[in-house]
């Protein structure tokens, strides 16, 4: 297992993601819109900057959701390679055949 303030660091920085996502959005097409005076342009770069670091979507981590386990994540599974490899032995994959021999 992971440790838990990794695990709830990440999940605060997807709530965060989430809230500013709009306004960050907005900041950003001004910023990137070559007709806007330069000026405006710079005040929205300004208000991008003062935004929390951890409200950036870059800032968040991939993490199993059985363990927290941040390496070997398969994104289509949302889980480790080890959690795949131990559930699938369980039998607790619908459709995946673990083959031995």
């Amino acid at each position: 297992m992971a440790k838990k303030a990794m695990v709830e660091r990440n999940l605060k920085r997807r709530r965060m993601a989430k809230k500013f996502e709009s306004k960050r959005n907005r900041l950003k097409a001004i910023i990137s819109d070559q007709e806007q005076p330069g000026e405006d342009r710079f005040v929205a770069a300004l208000k991008l900057a003062e935004l929390p670091r951890n409200s950036s979507k870059t800032r968040i981590r991939n993490r199993c959701l059985v363990t927290g386990r941040p390496r070997g994540y398969y994104r289509k599974l949302k889980m480790s390679r080890i959690s795949l490899r131990e559930l699938g032995s369980a039998g607790k994959i619908p459709g995946l055949v673990k083959s031995s021999w």
